[in-house]
């Protein structure tokens, strides 16, 4: 056995480096295969040992709420309740064991509602799981202040609204769409407070997200969108006019008409569709007279909203633009002098059949 292994060292010295290079990287990987099959074996065992802890401590925890929410009397809170408080309190200390609390409670708040999901909110409260939400929202880790405003808005906690506020120009994307979701499912338009003091972008998935969660709920006070309007963040002006259009904000006409003037190209157009949605005829005037001052997309955005807007007063100032160079004016310009004309000579003639027209009685009618 040493013959053989003296034989294979001095016939790897021996050969050429590249051999030997080859056969030292085949080292290498065999090595670390087998540490990467050794580690992951461990951390298999581990993350089941983890998930039969988790599992016994979410059935446990299941089991205090349910004996909490049906052991009071709905005024006081008994002997038996306060205890199952001090307990869930003291292992709420625990990250692991504070995680599976939220999530326990959190499953059983969304399956019920009520006098119960009140219950459960309050347990929140007196187990100090506010507390330590609204402390995590302090930290320099930017996923746990994150974490920290989502579990707030799970349980609809208002009072955290000053502390939360205060990031909402994070530097951290996910924590500031966290914050925007918190302020608008728990406040409405009252939450879109934010916008007077946001200085980053408001993304089209942000705004969607906005307006899909506003959509949820009726009966809304809708604020004056002035101030938002005539915001300097680009972003928040666009949100502002899809605001404007969807709940139909006529008053803030004077704004949107403004914004014709906007050093951006789509917040121009978003404005001159936007009159259309409204019918602001005081619009066609005011682009009337520097119209072909403004780019193509202008143009053919005014031209779109004519084909609403048009009055027989404005047939000539059309009629202008039949041969214009650009397809899509000349078929808008169509459309506008077709309505024009129909409105204007809103007459039909009826044409007599000529008197040597013979009906042909030979044909078959089907019934």
């Amino acid at each position: 056995m040493l013959e053989f292994l003296q034989n294979s060292i001095d016939t790897f010295n021996n050969s050429h480096p590249i051999i030997q290079s080859c056969i030292y990287w085949t080292l290498i990987l065999i090595v670390s295969i087998i540490t990467l099959i050794f580690y992951l074996k461990n951390l298999r065992y581990k993350l089941r040992i983890k998930g039969r802890i988790e599992a016994t401590y979410q059935k446990k925890y299941e089991s205090d709420l349910i004996e909490y929410l049906y052991a009071g009397d709905d005024i006081n809170i008994n002997e038996q309740q306060k205890q199952i408080i001090k307990y869930l309190k003291k292992c709420a200390e625990n990250g692991l064991k504070r995680k599976i609390i939220i999530n326990t409670f959190l499953r059983l708040k969304d399956d019920i509602s009520g006098e119960t999901a009140d219950a459960i909110q309050n347990l929140y409260y007196q187990t100090g799981l506010l507390d330590s939400a609204t402390t995590r929202l302090k930290s320099k880790k930017w996923n746990t202040v994150a974490r920290a405003i989502r579990e707030l808005t799970q349980f609809e906690i208002k009072e955290a609204h000053d502390d939360i506020i205060q990031l909402i120009n994070h530097p951290k994307k996910e924590v500031r769409n966290e914050i925007q979701k918190y302020l608008v499912k728990l406040f409405r338009f009252d939450g879109l407070e934010f916008l007077d003091v946001l200085e980053s972008e408001l993304s089209e998935w942000d705004q969607i997200q906005l307006l899909e969660i506003l959509n949820k709920f009726n009966n809304l006070h809708i604020p004056d969108i002035g101030n938002w309007l005539r915001s300097t963040n680009q972003s928040v002006v666009s949100f502002a006019l899809k605001l404007a259009k969807i709940y139909k904000q006529f008053d803030a006409k004077d704004d949107i008409i403004t914004l014709f003037n906007h050093p951006n190209t789509e917040i121009r157009v978003e404005a001159i569709n936007l009159v259309t949605q409204l019918g602001i005829f005081e619009a066609v005037e005011i682009l009337k007279k520097d119209l072909f001052d403004r780019n193509l997309d202008e143009q053919i955005a005014f031209f779109k909203m004519m084909e609403e807007m048009s009055m027989p007063d404005d047939l000539a100032f059309i009629e202008e633009h039949v041969q214009h160079e650009n397809f899509y004016i000349r078929i808008s310009v169509m459309k506008i002098m077709n309505l024009i004309t129909v409105d204007s000579n809103n007459t039909f003639t009826i044409n007599n059949a000529d008197q040597n027209y013979i009906i042909d009685k030979n044909l078959t009618i089907a019934s």
